[in-house]
């Protein structure tokens, strides 16, 4: 199992490394001067690959440790209400923060976005422990916290005038051409710790398959992990928000399909969901560069692809 996961693994790694070639040289033209097309690949398209493979890498990793954390296979920042909620605050901020707030966006988006995350995450971990042992519970609060957020900013959308109404739905829908070097600069850094942080607890969450009483009697503290894991995983997830809106269906369905693969152990499970969200928001990223009249929406691509996949493995009844 060690090797074939191992393969797989390495398989990824050169996938996501030629999509990251592939985005790059897809900004390079001929015909321009090698001054321009430095000016793009530095300002336009290393930020676009980044965005693209931290932004992956957040949703996908946290998706994974939240599934083992909650003990549901649904369990995805979109579908609990991590994404909506730092959607929501960073809609106030967009649509109703005062000049002096938004003359410092690069800053303040990301701190808003943090704050709804955590929020989020703190009324999520609060009914885990509440409702502990009703499976369905954490979910059925996670969609009551998205439809809530949902209402809300639809209330926002009549205080917004037309510009901030197009910006704000373009970015809830996602976009890996909004970052800019300074957002990137503030946002990518708290990703990657909060992914260490949770590739440092592989092998505690692989404990916690056991149940809790087996992991305390393997010297795991289950509720301290669980709290770190959720923690980690809204600073990553307000931070990939952020950067590049709300994205559906990745955190869900990456993990789950590379169990089918890969197995459960999160040794390699972490880093494979890792690579893999990467790869995909990396073609994502390419198929958007290749359509000559638009961005992509990500969230558009992602749905239109998850949502089949997820009816898919439900009929198979691979969600249980």
């Amino acid at each position: 199992m060690k090797t074939h996961a191992g393969r797989w693994l390495v398989a990824l790694c050169v996938l996501m490394f030629c999509a990251a070639t592939a985005v790059l040289a897809s900004g390079w033209q001929t015909g321009l001067s090698n001054q321009v097309n430095s000016q793009i690949l530095w300002q336009l398209q290393l930020p676009l690959t980044i965005t693209a493979v931290i932004t992956g890498a957040a949703l996908s990793v946290s998706g994974a440790s939240l599934q083992v954390v909650l003990r549901n296979p649904l369990a995805d920042p979109g579908i609990i209400g991590i994404s909506s909620g730092a959607s929501l605050v960073a809609a106030f901020v967009l649509i109703l923060a005062p000049q002096a707030l938004v003359d410092h966006l690069p800053y303040t988006l990301p701190v808003a976005c943090f704050t709804g995350a955590l929020f989020s995450t703190w009324l999520i971990y609060r009914l885990s422990v509440r409702l502990r042992g009703i499976n369905t519970a954490v979910i059925l609060a996670g969609i009551a916290i998205t439809t809530l957020t949902s209402a809300i900013m639809g209330w926002l959308y009549l205080f917004a005038d037309a510009q901030s109404m197009r910006n704000l739905t373009f970015w809830i829908m996602g976009s890996l051409h909004q970052a800019d070097a300074w957002v990137l600069l503030v946002s990518a850094p708290i990703i990657v710790l909060s992914l260490l942080i949770i590739g440092r607890n592989a092998t505690a969450l692989n404990v916690l398959y056991t149940g809790d009483l087996t992991a305390k009697s393997a010297g795991v503290d289950p509720d301290k992990l669980k709290l770190t894991i959720m923690i980690a995983c809204a600073l990553a997830v307000g931070a990939a928000v952020a950067i590049a809106g709300s994205i559906a269906f990745l955190g869900l369905l990456v993990p789950h399909y590379l169990r089918l693969v890969i197995g459960h152990n999160n040794r390699y499970l972490l880093p494979a969901s890792a690579v893999t969200g990467a790869t995909i928001l990396l073609l994502v990223a390419l198929i958007s560069e290749w359509v000559p009249f638009a961005a992509l929406p990500v969230s558009m691509v992602t749905a239109t692809i998850g949502g089949p996949l997820l009816l898919f493995a439900m009929v198979k009844g691979q969600l249980k």
